[in-house]
């Protein structure tokens, strides 16, 4: 992978990935603030402004100006809010990147953020976020977040609260604007088919008016616990829905390739312990599943699972038992050798587009202000050896990191029962 990195005078910084085996393009611009920098009275508005940026300029004044003119040359693209990033992107055939530019500079340096098309957008969020109240798979992550992380912007629903989206008015955009959509936190990247020179000058030309800045702070995650904890949204599913699991690393911890080893072992493809042991070997869920997150000061790693009501117990128990079984007994060179050859290989496979290739450069550059490539990642996930899984299981899986949230019809009485199983049986160190 090549590209080269620029800082422009304004502290911009720009990422150029030329890609001449391939027929695209991609621009991706993407600001270092997501949900966790909002206020409580806030909460929601880094979403809502994602909406807005699609909804008109002085030089294309309405949405459907916007998206007729990427629509009339075949592009892909969107926008993604996340807790700590906020990106806007558009994928092109590579004779289309002049139009991609200006369409997605244009959107992100000069959205006209009308108050009238801020009331019009309040009920598609409203309905979005009501299509989230109605699908348990998603929602119990977000009950997850809020059972690690409480009252602080990284336990909060990236949505908001539906009050808020009612209340909010054009003001509150520009304020939030000021704030993180500012030069030292916004990155542009393109990747594909592209002449980096004349790429570079384009980029120059839009963003050297961007406001100047640097990126805001946030508040620090509450990560403190001292026993295993529960959260239950009481609702009629068809299954229950359950994520189980630990705190784990942040971003920067030196033992995070070894977790994403581990991770993999338990629960990272079709032949993982846990999609073994829950699904082939007893039936339980048909989707079974262990993914690592990592923010900036915290991380979890967590089993998710859909199982039949009168099931739950029996997953929950399974899974609480291969956790113990990693912690006690460790992985043999077989398991570890396939584990990190899978992590390799998602990666290879991860990188094949454009937009993977802008998104996997740009994301690092937000989040950690510098690039790691795809080589030296193999090569630190190909120095772990089962003694450091080992180690990391032995680190994460104690009663004072485990947590469980659960979106199904529970009442008290099996509330009561799953506080008593949530137990590892391997003593906190």
């Amino acid at each position: 992978m090549k590209f080269k990195k620029t800082t422009l005078p304004n502290g911009l910084r720009v990422i150029l990935a030329p890609m001449t085996e391939t027929g695209t393009v991609t621009v991706l611009v993407m600001t270092g603030v997501g949900s966790r920098f909002e206020s409580r009275r806030e909460n929601g508005i880094a979403h809502f402004l994602e909406h807005m940026m699609f909804k008109g300029t002085e030089k294309r004044p309405t949405a459907l100006d916007i998206t007729r003119e990427l629509d009339s040359i075949g592009a892909d693209y969107n926008a993604f809010t996340g807790k700590e990033y906020t990106g806007y992107y558009a994928k092109v055939e590579a004779h289309h990147f002049d139009t991609a530019l200006d369409v997605v500079s244009d959107m992100f340096l000069n959205a006209k953020l009308d108050q009238e098309e801020i009331d019009r957008e309040r009920g598609t969020i409203l309905q979005e976020i009501n299509m989230y109240e109605d699908m348990p798979m998603r929602k119990v992550g977000d009950d997850w977040e809020a059972l690690l992380y409480g009252d602080t912007p990284l336990g909060w629903d990236i949505a908001g609260p539906k009050e808020n989206i009612r209340a909010f008015r054009r003001s509150d955009f520009v304020r939030y604007m000021r704030r993180g959509y500012v030069s030292g936190n916004v990155v542009v990247g393109i990747a594909g088919n592209i002449n980096p020179k004349a790429a570079g000058k384009a980029v120059a030309e839009r963003f050297g008016v961007i406001a100047q800045g640097i990126r805001p702070e946030f508040k620090r995650a509450s990560d403190g616990q001292s026993g295993p904890e529960l959260s239950v949204r009481k609702k009629k599913t068809d299954q229950t829905h359950f994520l189980l699991g630990v705190r784990t690393f942040d971003m920067y911890h030196p033992d995070r390739y070894a977790l994403a080893v581990l991770s993999v072992i338990l629960g990272g493809g079709m032949s993982s312990r846990l999609f073994m042991e829950v699904r082939e070997r007893r039936g339980l869920a048909y989707m079974v599943r262990t993914e690592v997150e990592a923010f900036h000061d915290a991380g979890f790693l967590a089993t998710q699972c859909g199982v039949e009501h009168e099931n739950l117990e029996k997953a929950i128990l399974v899974i609480l038992d291969e956790y113990r079984k990693i912690a006690t007994e460790g992985v043999d060179e077989d398991e570890l050798r396939k584990a990190k050859e899978y992590l390799k290989g998602k990666m290879a496979m991860g990188l094949e587009g454009s937009d993977d290739v802008a998104e996997y450069l740009v994301s690092q550059e937000v989040l950690r202000n510098e690039i790691v490539l795809p080589k030296e990642k193999v090569r630190m996930i190909s120095r772990v050896t089962a003694d450091d899984v080992l180690r990391v299981a032995q680190d994460i899986f104690r009663n004072d990191r485990l947590n469980l949230a659960i979106v199904g019809p529970q009442d008290a009485k099996k509330k009561a029962k799953l506080e008593k199983m949530l137990d590892l049986k391997i003593g906190d160190r």
